[in-house]
């Protein structure tokens, strides 16, 4: 028996077909991100006893490329070592020679780890060119509070 309220076989509401271009709006394409020359800036390598970490920044401090000896796969121990952050400064500093063009630095050595001069080193050898050098380890002064006297 028909429907008394709906007598046609079809919907009285078209359906319309989604489309992928009716449910969202088209993806914007990416912009290609503008190849930046910066041919001189800062090295920064943070020596501590447990890792080395790399980091190439222009002249305002601004990050271009970054490296550790944890990232290069060494574990545990041996991320304290001097050759781990020969291959960490190496891999940071090729990268930065080939999207940057990376050739002259200022080099700022934190820390007293075994990689302060093995990263230097690297950067001789991949002709970066070293203009300065500069220590900017941490000297506490002044210390922590002492102990409130003793009271017998």
């Amino acid at each position: 028996m028909a429907d008394p309220i709906n007598n046609s076989a079809t919907p009285t509401t078209p359906v319309e077909a989604k489309t992928p271009a009716t449910t969202a709006k088209a993806a914007a394409p990416k912009r290609k991100k503008a190849k930046r020359s910066v041919p001189s800036g800062q090295v920064h390598v943070q020596a501590t006893f447990n890792n080395t970490i790399i980091t190439f920044t222009d002249g305002s401090g601004n990050k271009l490329t970054a490296s550790s000896a944890g990232a290069c796969g060494f574990r545990g121990s041996k991320k304290g070592t001097a050759y781990a952050a020969q291959i960490a400064a190496e891999r940071a500093a090729q990268a930065a020679k080939q999207q940057y063009g990376f050739s002259r630095a200022e080099v700022f050595i934190k820390g007293v780890g075994l990689g302060r001069d093995a990263a230097v080193r690297v950067l001789a050898g991949m002709d970066i060119q070293v203009e300065a050098i500069k220590d900017v380890t941490g000297i506490p002064h002044g210390g922590v509070r002492p102990k409130k006297a003793r009271r017998i």
